[in-house]
């Protein structure tokens, strides 16, 4: 009986410290746990700091692509990146009659493509300091890396730093930015 205990115990504590180990991999974002079993919608919901990304992933109808297979990077603007938006921008932007400026705003968020932060990183690199990357929404992102760091520059040379790179997804992965990105209109 006391050798089906201990290694009911050992069985336990090997289970506990795998959990741990897999929770360890991803940072908390917004004060929350994610999980590279979840997408990145299931995921972003928990996240106390993109309340805004999802309300207009969800005004825009684009929570549907985002929860599919994918593979997708995202790069994620904060509710603090959003507020910084010129006074009404994100209330005009959440209209229904602005739908199509909202779809293309977030989509020059998003990259048909698993891109960690060491592959970018080597991207910009092996680009001479500079890489153009190309977002579903069809802008081109600058990105650079300084000092460790990932900026990204937007068609207007705006600049957002990656403040948490590498949250994996089931169906990508998410960058967590400082700026809104927007394209050139």
């Amino acid at each position: 009986m006391m050798t089906y205990l201990l290694r009911g115990l050992t069985l336990t504590a090997a289970m506990s410290a795998i959990a741990f180990a897999a929770y360890g991999k991803n940072p908390k974002v917004g004060g929350a746990a994610m999980f590279e079993t979840k997408n990145i919608v299931e995921n972003a919901v928990n996240s106390k700091d993109h309340t805004t990304l999802v309300a207009a992933v969800k005004a825009a109808g684009l929570v549907g692509t985002l929860e599919g297979e994918g593979p997708f990077t995202v790069f994620a603007p904060t509710n603090k990146a959003f507020s910084a938006l010129p006074k009404g921008t994100v209330e005009t932007l959440l209209k229904p009659e602005n739908k199509a400026t909202l779809t293309k705003v977030l989509t020059c968020h998003v990259v048909a493509a698993d891109a960690m932060a060491k592959t970018v990183a080597k991207m910009i690199r092996d680009d001479g300091g500079e890489h153009d990357i190309k977002t579903v929404g069809g802008c081109v992102i600058k990105a650079r890396e300084n000092m460790g760091k990932i900026t990204l520059t937007d068609e207007n040379g705006d600049v957002a730093h990656v403040t948490i790179a590498d949250v994996k997804q089931s169906n990508g992965v998410i960058h967590v930015v400082d700026k809104v990105l927007l394209p050139r209109m």
